[in-house]
């Protein structure tokens, strides 16, 4: 999760669902706070991991760029404030289960995603 995504998200999806792997930027072994976009993006592509993300406004042009390098992502998903916290928790944990490992690879995913539930 990106560092502006609020805390609770976080602490809620690993309370909810334990054993799922969830990083925060500024966790140890992360990116630290303050780290440029196109550098996590590089993280996350070494580390396989999706970021979650609200970033709506320079993340298309971070991705594209990334991209342009010929290089990878396994997804970024963006909250949507028109959900609640429960609903995108939901959300996260039925994507988490029920995708399969490249479903999201290179693309940006602006939650919720239509007809999941």
């Amino acid at each position: 999760m990106d560092e502006n995504v609020s805390p609770l998200y976080f602490q809620q999806l690993r309370r909810r669902k334990p054993d799922l792997v969830v990083w925060s930027i500024g966790d140890p072994n992360t990116p630290p706070k303050g780290t440029l976009d196109p550098e996590i993006l590089v993280w996350c592509e070494i580390h396989d991991f999706i970021l979650v993300t609200n970033n709506r406004t320079s993340m298309p042009v971070n991705l594209k760029d990334h991209l342009q390098k010929n290089c990878h992502i396994p997804g970024i998903f963006i909250l949507s404030p028109g959900m609640t916290i429960g609903e995108t928790l939901d959300e996260l944990i039925l994507i988490a289960e029920y995708s399969f490992k490249t479903e999201y690879q290179d693309q940006i995913i602006h939650l919720p995603i239509p007809n999941i539930s």
